[in-house]
């Protein structure tokens, strides 16, 4: 736990408006400071082009400091959605419709059962955990391919992002936060942060919080500091299967990295590349990324062939070293923050680490071990040795 002490914090710039970014905004806001939010609003936000699966309780990932983050933004989305839609929310792109982890081998899916009850001792909003036959499989997913076993968990969901975040900026803006468009370059005297330059207006603020993703490393530089963030080109296709009602499917994961989400209105989401070292922010749809998406998905669900195709979206996931989040005070600044590194996990993370970041900001009490993701983590080799 940490906590710090307050200096009388008023007057917060978040620079960047994801999913987290957007949710640090909310939370300041809420909490009555005088929030600015800087976003240039170009194309390639992970969130913007994203459709987020909440259930990491399944994931192997053996990382602990990895998964006590995805279990703790997992666990914080009930009481999170619950008090966004009473203040009004609508459209947040939230729905728990449950998920199936798919395999063509049974006995596949048996230690993943016996880790997924485990781990429901300590997240009972898992709910429902149940090894599923094809026929079951198919019935709650019908374009999938005959003959798949499923594990069955009834707790997890499905996230819009863009419809998310857009939830989040206008909450934010009903509590008095104003957006900015433009790119944002941080003003400092001396090793205290005060503001930012967006073109040629100056923006003074008490701190100022940097949530970039992908384009936070140049914020960075004119500090003189190395901010090691690198990101992931992904894909990610849109289908419509008309006159389909599609909105109460749950979220299916084949055996690898792709998924396939269904939303309202008969939307069908498969997903997703992942195309490391791309060529600057390299924002085009590719033919080689639409076969290899398409492909993928049609070998799983062969149902989806008669989909319509409606679109195709970009996205930049961002990775900090040992693919851990990081977040926290920036080392031997002042009135600066930070927070990276979510890569696939941003809309799992997102809305509470910025809760938590919110928290920092305003020299209040957060609930998880700073420590484990210190900014230091993500800073050059050089610099870091200093600390």
């Amino acid at each position: 736990m940490e906590a710090r002490e307050a200096f009388n914090v008023k007057k917060m710039i978040v620079i960047g408006s994801g999913i987290l970014g957007a949710s640090t905004a909310y939370q300041l806001a809420k909490l009555g400071a005088e929030v600015t939010v800087v976003d240039c609003g170009g194309p390639g936000q992970a969130t913007d082009a994203a459709a987020g699966i909440i259930c990491p309780w399944i994931s192997q990932r053996r990382n602990k400091a990895w998964y006590s983050l995805a279990k703790s933004g997992a666990h914080y989305y009930k009481s999170f959605i619950n008090e966004h839609e009473a203040e009004g929310a609508y459209d947040t792109g939230y729905a728990r419709v449950g998920a199936l982890r798919l395999h063509r081998e049974r006995e596949k899916l048996v230690a993943l059962e016996k880790l997924a009850v485990d781990r429901r001792q300590e997240a009972p909003e898992m709910g429902e955990i149940r090894l599923l036959e094809p026929d079951e499989v198919k019935r709650l997913f019908p374009p999938l391919d005959e003959g798949f076993y499923a594990l069955y968990v009834s707790g997890a969901a499905r996230v819009d992002g863009r419809a998310l975040r857009e939830s989040l900026l206008r909450a934010a803006v009903r509590h008095g936060a104003t957006i900015v468009r433009g790119e944002a370059s941080l003003l400092h005297d001396g090793n205290t942060v005060n503001g930012v330059r967006v073109g040629t207006e100056e923006i003074n603020a008490d701190a100022v919080a940097v949530c970039a993703g992908a384009w936070a490393r140049q914020l960075f530089t004119p500090l003189g500091l190395d901010f090691q963030v690198t990101y992931q080109k992904a894909q990610i296709v849109h289908l419509s299967l008309p006159d389909v009602a599609t909105e109460h499917w749950p979220v299916v994961m084949p055996p690898g990295d792709q998924y396939i989400l269904a939303f309202d209105d008969s939307r069908i989401v498969i997903g997703a590349t992942h195309e490391n070292d791309p060529q600057g922010y390299d924002t085009r749809v590719t033919a080689g990324g639409l076969q290899e998406v398409i492909n993928k998905a049609l070998s799983v669900a062969p149902g989806l062939a008669d989909g319509s195709f409606l679109e195709a979206r970009v996205g930049f996931r961002p990775f900090t070293p040992g693919f851990l989040p990081v977040v926290g005070t920036v080392p031997e600044w002042k009135g600066i923050y930070a927070a990276n590194g979510l890569g696939a996990s941003g809309l799992t993370m997102g809305p509470y680490i910025g809760a938590q970041l919110a928290q920092l900001m305003l020299g209040r009490e957060t609930e998880i071990q700073l420590e484990n993701y210190r900014l230091h983590l993500a800073l050059s080799p050089e610099f870091s040795d200093n600390l």
